[in-house]
């Protein structure tokens, strides 16, 4: 990674896996964030979609989603952050989906938007890869970020996920 990247934390989720992972105290020093996301979930059989907050708020968001199956394209709003599917537990044994998300101006006092782009990985019948651009209409600087995996399951152990900082020099 250039220079101008710093990762601020990193989480691996434990044993018996985790309901979310959060990025809190997010300091106002940068210009943008990237987070960059190894992760699978514990349903059996579906993949599931994987939802971000900004500052643990449910409210003003909206999304724009492109999928791509290996046989079918799609499109879909929501008013979610939904960023990417995240590979099951029933899906091809060790395997992660990757999704990479980057919200520019973060800290600034204009409404906030992200992009986010992932792939499943599975070698069985359907992987997805994703596009999605992200909205959240509100003027407060992101001091944390929060993942969740819908229908409440969790991300499973070893699912990590880094938070870098990037510095606009």
């Amino acid at each position: 990674m250039a220079n101008t990247y710093e990762a601020i934390a990193t989480v691996t989720v434990g044993s018996g896996g985790a309901a979310s992972i959060n990025f809190t105290s997010i300091p106002a020093t940068y210009t943008d964030l990237l987070i960059k996301l190894s992760v699978r979930c514990a349903d059996v059989a579906n993949d599931r979609q994987l939802f971000m907050k900004f500052n643990s708020v449910s409210l003003n968001r909206s999304s724009r989603v492109l999928r791509g199956s290996g046989s079918a394209a799609s499109s879909y709003t929501s008013t979610d952050m939904e960023t990417s599917r995240v590979d099951a537990a029933g899906s091809t044994s060790n395997t992660f989906s990757n999704i990479e998300v980057y919200v520019p101006n973060y800290s600034g006092s204009n409404n906030k938007s992200a992009s986010s782009d992932g792939v499943t990985e599975n070698n069985a019948t359907a992987a997805f890869a994703e596009l999605a651009a992200h909205l959240w209409s509100d003027t407060a600087s992101i001091n944390e970020v929060n993942f969740t995996v819908d229908g409440g399951t969790n991300f499973v152990q070893y699912s990590t996920a880094t938070l870098y900082g990037i510095k606009n020099s």
